[in-house]
C-alpha cells in the first residue's frame, strides 16, 4: 500500500527551491524541474523510437525517472557541484546509493517489494547506459540548461563567481548527449531565429507551467506550480497503477496522461473550479477554447504522429477510455475498465484515477498550508469539498479515500 510518507516526499520537492545560492527572476523547485525533465525525456525517447526504429522500454524510462526524482529528493541538501563530485567517485557512490535504497526501502517495499528491489538495483548499477537512461539524463541536462538560461541573464555581468564555469560544464553534459536526434534538433533550433517551433519550441512552452501558481488567488504554503503539479499526480497515478495490476501500456498512458492533462493551462492558465462553475456553460466553454488553441498552437509544434495521443491525453482527461491500434475516436467508459480491459492492444487509461490523483494533490495542498498555519477560508472549504467527493471512494478496487483520510 501506498504510505503517508512515501507522498510526503514526493510533494517535499514541491518546497525545494533551486538555484537558491544565485541571482533568478522566478522560484524554480526541484518537483517542477523533474516535471520538465520526464516530459523532455519522453521527448527524446519517442523521437529516437520513431525517427530512429529504435525500441524503447517506456516503463524502464518511467520507473528511472521516478527512482533518479526519489534519489534527489533524499539527497537534496548535498549542493549540485558536490553531488556530482561524489557520484564520480565509485566507492563513494556505492556507499551513498547503498544509503539512499536502505532509506526508502520501508516506503518502496510497502508499495511493492520488486519495485524496491528495482529501485536498489538501478542506484547500484554500473554498467553501460541503456537508451533510457541516456534520454534521462540528457532530459536532465537540458532541463538544468532551461533554467539556467534564466539565471544566466541575470548574471551576465559576471558578478556572480563560477557562473561562467557552470555554464560551460551545462554545455559539456548537454554536448555528450548531441547523438541523441532530439537532443540536437533541440539545441540547434535554439540558436534559430524561428526558435519557439518544433520540438524546442515545445518543451520551451510547457517549461512556462512553471511559472504559473496554482490557487493562484489563495495565500499558501507552500506555493505549488502547475508544471510540479503535473508531476505529483503523474506519480500517484503512477503507484496506484502498480497496486491495481495495471497493463504496461495503460501505466505508460496512467503516467503520462497524469504529466500531460493540464496541458492546455499554458495557455489558459490555472482556472479554478469555483470559477469555472460560478456560470453555467463558462466551463465547455474554457473546453472549447482549450481545444482550439492545442490545435493552433501547441500540437503544430509536434510530429504529426505524437498529436493524436497528446488528444488523447488533453481531452476528456478525466474519462476512463480505451482506444485500439487504427482507431481514430476513444471509447468513453461509463464504468472502471475490466479485467479484460486491461490489455496493451487496447490502450486503455484510467481517467478516473488521474482525476483522483488530481484532486488528492489539491487537497494534500490544502491540507499542508492549514497545517503550517495559512489557512485562508478558501483552502478550508477547498478541502472540505474535495473530502465529501473523494473522502470514501474507491477506484479501479483501490481504496482512493484512504489516501485523502493520511491528510485529514
Amino acid at each position: 500500500m501506498i504510505t503517508r510518507s512515501l507522498i510526503e516526499l514526493v510533494f517535499s520537492a514541491a518546497s525545494m527551491e533551486r538555484w537558491n545560492d544565485h541571482p533568478h527572476p522566478a522560484t524554480f523547485t526541484e518537483l517542477g524541474k523533474q516535471a520538465h525533465k520526464m516530459i523532455m525525456a519522453w521527448v527524446i525517447a519517442r523521437y529516437e523510437g520513431e525517427e530512429r526504429g529504435r525500441d524503447i522500454d517506456w516503463t524502464a524510462l518511467i520507473e528511472g525517472g521516478i527512482f533518479e526524482f526519489l534519489h534527489r529528493v533524499v539527497l537534496t541538501d548535498i549542493k549540485p557541484p558536490v553531488f556530482h563530485k561524489l557520484m564520480q567517485d565509485p566507492g563513494q557512490r556505492e556507499k551513498l546509493n547503498s544509503w539512499v535504497a536502505d532509506r526508502l526501502a520501508p516506503d518502496l517495499e510497502g508499495l511493492s517489494p520488486d519495485f524496491a528491489a528495482r529501485f536498489r538495483a538501478y542506484l547500484l548499477h554500473d554498467g553501460d547506459l541503456s537508451l533510457e537512461r541516456k534520454s534521462l539524463r540528457a532530459a536532465h541536462y537540458l532541463a538544468t540548461k532551461w533554467e539556467f538560461d534564466f539565471i544566466y541573464h541575470w548574471s551576465s555581468t559576471k558578478s556572480m563567481f563560477g557562473i561562467e564555469q557552470t555554464r560551460g560544464e551545462i554545455s559539456r553534459q548537454i554536448n555528450e548527449h548531441r547523438d541523441l536526434r532530439a537532443v540536437d534538433e533541440m539545441l540547434a533550433a535554439r540558436e534559430l531565429p524561428d526558435r519557439d517551433m518544433g520540438l524546442w519550441g515545445f518543451v520551451s512552452l510547457v517549461g512556462q507551467l512553471g511559472f504559473q501558481k496554482r490557487w493562484a488567488q489563495t495565500p499558501r504554503i507552500p506555493q505549488t506550480s502547475v508544471l510540479g503539479h503535473l508531476l505529483f499526480v503523474a506519480v500517484l497515478a503512477y503507484f496506484i497503477s502498480m497496486e491495481t495490476g495495471a497493463c504496461p501500456r495503460r501505466k505508460y498512458n496512467n503516467f503520462f496522461g497524469g504529466l500531460l492533462h493540464d496541458l492546455p493551462e499554458v495557455l489558459t492558465r490555472d482556472i479554478v473550479s469555483p470559477v469555472k462553475n460560478s456560470v453555467e456553460g463558462l466551463d465547455d466553454l474554457i473546453k472549447a477554447y482549450e481545444k482550439q488553441a492545442m490545435e493552433e498552437r501547441i500540437l503544430p509544434l509536434l510530429p504529426e504522429g505524437w498529436r493524436q495521443e497528446i488528444r488523447y491525453f488533453t481531452e476528456n482527461e478525466f474519462r476512463n477510455k480505451i482506444c485500439p491500434k487504427g482507431v481514430d475516436v476513444p471509447a468513453l467508459l461509463d464504468g472502471d475498465i475490466r479485467e479484460e480491459q486491461n490489455r496493451d492492444e487496447l490502450n486503455p487509461l484510467d481517467g478516473r484515477i488521474i482525476e483522483a490523483c488530481d484532486k488528492l494533490a489539491a487537497y494534500i495542498e490544502a491540507s499542508h498550508s492549514i497545517r503550517l498555519g495559512l489557512a485562508p477560508q478558501a483552502l478550508a472549504d477547498g478541502k472540505r469539498n474535495l473530502y465529501s467527493r473523494f473522502g470514501r471512494s474507491v477506484i479501479s478496487g483501490f481504496p482512493m479515500g484512504q489516501l485523502f483520510d493520511y491528510f485529514w
